[in-house]
């Protein structure tokens, strides 16, 4: 686990406070939905910890973005991306318990 994520200038202006709040809130969402995916991927390797050095590896490749406009891009398309995410598995996750109860219910 990171130990912390860096957003630049934070410390030295309040102007990146609320970036740098965000971002955080952000990463560690991305964490608790990682942490859902349990299948491995072809070679092998489980989705959550590939999910989680994706993400670690984003944010590692914007931590020098001093861009208040940019900076706030990438939160809203990250938010929005975490969001789509976790709908679709929410959704994928109601179908499936929707098929256990039909065919439960033909076996009954």
């Amino acid at each position: 686990m990171p130990q912390h994520i860096w957003i630049p200038n934070a410390a030295k202006s309040t102007r990146y406070a609320s970036h740098r709040a965000e971002a955080l809130s952000l990463y560690r969402e991305i964490l608790r939905t990682a942490k859902h995916f349990h299948w491995c991927d072809e070679r092998g390797v489980p989705w959550n910890q590939r999910l989680k050095k994706e993400a670690r590896k984003e944010f590692e490749a914007a931590k020098d973005e001093t861009d208040p406009l940019v900076l706030a891009r990438l939160l809203v398309t990250g938010r929005d991306c975490v969001q789509q995410v976790q709908q679709k598995f929410n959704q994928a996750d109601q179908a499936a318990w929707e098929r256990i109860r039909r065919d439960s219910s033909r076996r009954g």
